[in-house]
């Protein structure tokens, strides 16, 4: 079964396409400056082999309290994800005319949206609920819905799979660290509790990203600096984070910088692990213990020196990291703990394409059932 992945920005256009027997990516590619998905999709079919393609699938970021597993687009769900765009402004709307676009062009092939928050279905009460008026969140949907969940699924099975443990015998810290940055308790495969909250603001240091503050900030500034909504979100999304604190928003640069003899990119350095220890210390605490640490993404997967900066105080915890192991080349997954350590620290690739294409696989196949037994 082969699955087009169409991953539609506000910008830019992301597609793959897999195989999803033999998990290989048969062909892909980035379109950027896009104006137009309807045309920026065209000049990708191009290159496509449609009569090919089994399935399209489109990760959307946000499904609300309504999705909580992949599904098979239709008209009133298409409608429904747009109107979830009220909770992602930034992110549902271009997932929409992505999904607008390719359901025009390939009308016979089965689309299917799979979500980020869906992973994240399975949080408890008490970790989903911000202790606010009751009446008011449930008016506005103010929850915790939690994201990079497609990343969550695939490496906390890839990871059992390393440890040659079944997944849900497994108490894990799921790390994913990139430009966005969060983290997850995740309790035999199912999410108990994750740092980003209503939106994907909450949570750790990202690269432009504050993460936690205290809620008081904004009234504050709004006071005493007259910051309107737009200048608050401007701050907090787009120039907090490494950025705001280092003067770079990639932990690359930031580390060179700090290497260099800079005080800042030093300082956003340590905010950064301090955040990161943090939530470790909290989720095995949530846990009840901790078998498994993982990094994933693109500072979770390539930077040995925040991976070694954040477990370095946790040894109380059973967490700790082999030096050699941990500096070894980037590659496939891997134990970097010390043999026989009581927590097992792991760097797992992400694969969201690979993740996308399977959650699409499960639909279609049982469409096809379904079709089969003439049930519609």
């Amino acid at each position: 079964m082969r699955i087009f992945v169409v991953n539609a920005g506000s910008s830019s256009l992301k597609w793959e396409v897999r195989d999803v027997g033999r998990r290989t990516s048969v062909a892909g590619g980035l379109v950027e400056r896009v104006t137009d998905s309807a045309a920026a999709l065209g000049a990708v079919l191009a290159e496509v082999d449609v009569a090919s393609i089994d399935g399209v699938g489109h990760p959307i970021v946000h499904g609300g309290p309504v999705y909580t597993t992949a599904v098979r687009i239709d008209d009133e769900v298409e409608a429904e994800i747009d109107r979830l765009s009220e909770l992602a402004p930034l992110h549902n709307p271009p997932g929409v005319a992505g999904i607008r676009a390719a359901r025009a062009a390939l009308p016979e092939v089965p689309h299917v949206a799979v979500f980020d928050t869906a992973f994240h279905a399975t949080l408890p009460p008490d970790a989903y609920t911000y202790a606010i008026e009751r009446g008011v969140a449930q008016r506005y949907g103010v929850r915790r819905y939690g994201f990079h969940g497609t990343s969550y699924r695939y490496v906390s099975r890839r990871a059992a799979e390393v440890l040659g443990r079944p997944l849900e015998s497994l108490r894990m810290i799921v790390l994913h660290l990139g430009n966005g940055a969060s983290a997850a308790a995740i309790d035999g495969g199912r999410s108990v509790d994750t740092s980003m909250g209503l939106t994907p603001l909450e949570g750790l240091v990202m690269g432009t990203r504050s993460g936690d503050v205290d809620p008081a900030l904004l009234m504050h500034l709004h006071r005493v600096g007259g910051f309107d909504v737009q200048q608050l979100d401007d701050l907090l999304n787009r120039r907090s984070g490494l950025l705001g604190l280092g003067g770079h928003g990639d932990m690359r640069d930031l580390l060179a910088a700090a290497g260099a003899g800079d005080a800042d990119a030093a300082l956003a350095i340590e905010v950064y692990v301090h955040r990161l220890r943090r939530y470790i210390g909290a989720y095995a605490a949530e846990l009840g213990g901790l078998d498994a640490l993982v990094f994933t993404a693109g500072v979770g997967e390539n930077s040995a020196v925040i991976r070694a900066r954040a477990v370095e105080r946790l040894g109380f915890l059973g967490i700790s990291v082999d030096p050699a192991r941990n500096e070894a080349p980037p590659g496939d997954a891997r134990i970097i703990s010390p043999d026989g350590a009581p927590v097992a620290v792991l760097v797992v690739p992400t694969d969201e394409e690979q993740q996308i294409a399977d959650e699409v696989a499960v639909v279609v196949r049982a469409d096809l059932r379904r079709d089969r037994l003439g049930l519609g």
